[in-house]
């Protein structure tokens, strides 16, 4: 079963794609800031990471940076994920593999999730 993790500060962000999510058959875990990420990053595994681009107290874009530079983890796709549209224009600058814009078009973005877990195997 491909799994999700979802790093966004807004709960309720957070509550409604965590269902979503699981309704299409994925185990889902959720962050609400980078040291909550960073310890589900290495205990769930995720097959494909949502991360906010304004997270509480992180640059989300830094932290996908981080992430893509970590060997364990460069190789899970990454969607940022803002309510900014003007916020993908740099993505591809911090190793981010797409963007969906906020509110989140749940069947775009599940398209996007399904390609790049395809690509990633």
């Amino acid at each position: 079963m491909p799994k999700v993790l979802i790093i966004d500060d807004d709960p309720d962000v957070r509550t409604v794609m965590n269902i979503v999510m699981q309704k299409q058959g994925y185990e889902v875990a959720t962050a609400f800031n980078k040291n909550d990420a960073l310890s589900k990053l290495e205990d769930f595994q995720p097959s494909v990471i949502l991360l906010d681009v304004l997270l509480s107290g992180t640059d989300g874009r830094e932290f996908c940076r981080e992430i893509k530079q970590n060997e364990e983890m460069k190789n899970v796709p990454v969607i940022m994920v803002s309510a900014h549209p003007g916020a993908a224009e740099n993505i591809n600058n911090y190793g981010a593999d797409d963007f969906i814009s906020k509110p989140i078009d749940t069947l775009r973005l599940m398209e996007k999730i399904e390609r790049l877990i395809k690509v990633s195997k």
